[in-house]
């Protein structure tokens, strides 16, 4: 990953398959953090990792004396502490609005998502999903077409929320209709060649779009 530094006092526990750890790395890449990032598998968890955080969860931050987990926490805390470029608005009713959309993609979304993913349920379960989340996006698909990004002028964390999310939609079986997908196919394409999002990928997440 393009930000990891020789010298860095902030260390980043990732799971090279996540999604929300790769939204973190999204962040990170966005800002030119100096980090030193660690790629850690499920079901291994280093021993350093379970003292610094009870829930032995990843994405996980250390910033010197400080241990932040979950994903949105550690993303605003990282836009606050590195404040160029901002990304999330100044204004409190424009920030609102975007903390619901990331709402609204973790609520609509990324549970559907996980589902498929973690193939632990039944297949009628994954089928349903799978469909689920296919309509879901196609029914948003045409907000892409008034704005660049994710309803704002500007890349914002909804956008690091969402684009792993569809970085992902060949490992989840799903393909978007030519016709009524293209909005979103189209901000995908934009987005899939942003650099900071090449520099957000882990070789895992490499493999998923070959």
């Amino acid at each position: 990953m393009g930000v990891i530094a020789k010298h860095s006092s902030m260390v980043f526990y990732s799971d090279g398959k996540d999604h929300y750890s790769q939204r973190v790395r999204l962040v990170l890449a966005e800002k030119g953090v100096a980090v030193d990032v660690i790629n850690v598998e499920k079901g291994n968890v280093p021993e350093d990792l379970v003292d610094l955080n009870p829930y032995n969860t990843l994405p996980t931050l250390v910033d010197r004396d400080l241990v932040l987990y979950e994903s949105m926490v550690i993303m605003e805390y990282l836009d606050e502490r590195f404040p160029h470029p901002p990304l999330l608005p100044v204004y409190p009713v424009a920030r609102a609005q975007s903390r619901l959309f990331v709402y609204r993609i973790e609520k609509d979304w990324c549970g559907l998502a996980n589902t498929i993913i973690a193939k632990r349920s039944k297949d009628t379960v994954i089928d349903r999903a799978r469909k689920e989340l296919r309509e879901g996006l196609i029914t948003i698909a045409p907000i892409f077409s008034e704005k660049e990004y994710f309803m704002s002028d500007e890349f914002t964390l909804v956008d690091c929320c969402f684009v792993p999310l569809l970085w992902r939609l060949p490992i989840l079986g799903i393909e978007l209709p030519p016709k009524t997908g293209k909005p979103l196919t189209d901000y995908m394409n934009r987005m899939f060649k942003r650099e900071a999002f090449q520099e957000s990928l882990s070789e895992a997440e490499m493999d998923m779009r070959d």
